[in-house]
């Protein structure tokens, strides 16, 4: 929506002025450019960092038990995913998408990638991370765009 869009773009505005006065968010990933190109060209950086705004928002949309259990495969799912598909939504934002073997869970991870163009503070950053039951993650990747699909 709309209104998520202009949450994620405050919430980067204060994440960045964050940076500016604080110390950087940590950089959890680092993305193959080449790879990551069917979703945006001119990609400025191969970081993915995960401010503690979008932590706080992970927490409070899937749980902390979640957030423990699974963030520490959030760089193998940005760095090697099953897939990545087109966010219908916004321009130059990646879902990927890797199953798990803990408990075969599909985990996805909405990534936004900086661009040349992007304001200079912009960097590559997570957004939000979904679960998937097998079910649903069938119904994506049947009725979503696959830009890439590991063979």
């Amino acid at each position: 929506s709309a209104a998520a869009r202009q949450s994620w773009t405050s919430a980067e505005a204060v994440d960045a002025r964050q940076v500016q006065t604080q110390q950087a968010p940590p950089v959890i990933a680092k993305l193959d450019v080449q790879r990551y190109s069917c979703v945006a060209e001119h990609i400025r950086s191969s970081d993915v960092i995960l401010t503690e705004k979008q932590k706080e928002h992970i927490i409070e949309r899937r749980g902390k038990e979640f957030y423990d259990k699974y963030s520490p495969y959030f760089k193998e799912i940005i760095e090697n995913p099953d897939y990545i598909f087109k966010d219908k939504k916004y321009e130059n934002t990646a879902i990927a998408s890797k199953t798990i073997s803990l408990n075969s869970k599909n985990i996805s991870v909405v990534v936004r990638i900086a661009v040349e163009g992007d304001e200079p503070w912009r960097k590559s950053s997570v957004i939000t991370v979904m679960c998937e039951n097998e079910k649903r993650y069938r119904q994506r990747v049947r009725n979503n765009i696959i830009l890439y699909k590991r063979e």
